[in-house]
């Protein structure tokens, strides 16, 4: 039995590989950003009802759930007051096959990162071979031991929730355009819970359906802050939505290329009917 359940978890994890992306929900009808299913041409606008399960996780039972690693020497470049040149920059940088993402900075200044290396010398190395290729300018190596996780594990002082909310809260109101080879892309759901963790030291998949798939299952009413929380927008049960729950029954999302990352409530129609399940990290 545990054989085929080990068996039927790999299987889950190949599929969710394949599939891939992360799909935002569509524009809001109204000015308290009520948010309404957007459907393919030619399809009607209804949406099955979801029974608000999770139906992968009830497949896996408790085993489901991979712990995320902490994050390594990390490369950070840039200080831009424009929104644009950090995009502009970290698109040059995914052309090169580099997993590279950009936040707000506590400054207010536009920054990017890229890379969780085992050792110093290696980040080094990388950021070194960037410059020479007139990539990337003047660097800065971020250790693991600077990121909050860490800092809260060695001190035992500190709340790691509390610092996940604060970063996410950063992101608020800003039109964030992630990814894509143009800035008319969006800023990927996925893309701002994967940059909420690696700023913090945990490194979260990019992927919606991958971050599903880890840590561990936790129920709506067990929520707490720093949690993540999936959804259905397209129907059914496959996840193409998440964001970050904040306390008080609210998430924080990016819901859509040309929207700005904002606060909504889980008891919203749209996302109480869409809700497929949520993972804790910590």
């Amino acid at each position: 039995m545990t054989r085929f359940r080990h068996f039927l978890r790999l299987l889950t994890l190949l599929l969710i590989a394949l599939a891939g992306g992360c799909s935002s929900p569509p524009p809001a009808p109204h000015p308290m950003a009520r948010v309404e299913p957007r459907p393919a041409e030619g399809e009607s606008a209804e949406l099955p009802e979801s029974d608000g399960g999770d139906p992968i996780g009830d497949l896996l039972g408790s085993e489901v759930g991979i712990p995320l690693e902490s994050m390594g020497y990390t490369i950070q470049v840039g200080a831009f007051s424009n929104l644009d040149n950090a995009v502009r920059l970290e698109q040059l940088l995914e052309k090169r096959g580099i997993d590279a993402y950009y936040f707000r900075h506590e400054s207010g200044l536009y920054k990017v990162r890229f890379g969780s290396h085992k050792t110093s010398t290696a980040a080094r190395n990388e950021a070194a071979r960037l410059q020479q290729q007139n990539l990337i300018g003047s660097f800065y190596v971020v250790a693991p031991e600077e990121f909050a996780a860490a800092r809260i594990r060695e001190s035992g002082r500190g709340d790691l929730r509390s610092e996940l909310v604060k970063t996410a809260r950063q992101f608020l109101g800003i039109p964030y355009r992630w990814g894509g080879v143009t800035t008319d892309d969006g800023f990927d759901c996925s893309g701002l819970t994967m940059v909420c963790y690696r700023l913090n030291g945990l490194n979260l998949p990019r992927n919606s359906r991958t971050q599903f798939d880890f840590g561990r299952r936790v129920a709506k009413s067990a929520l707490k802050p720093g949690d993540l929380v999936f959804f259905a927008t397209k129907g059914g049960s496959r996840v193409t939505h998440v964001g970050l729950y904040i306390g008080d029954n609210r998430f924080i999302h990016a819901p859509r290329t040309g929207k700005t990352v904002r606060s909504e409530s889980l008891a919203q129609p749209f996302f109480a009917r869409t809700f497929v399940g949520a993972r804790s990290y910590l």
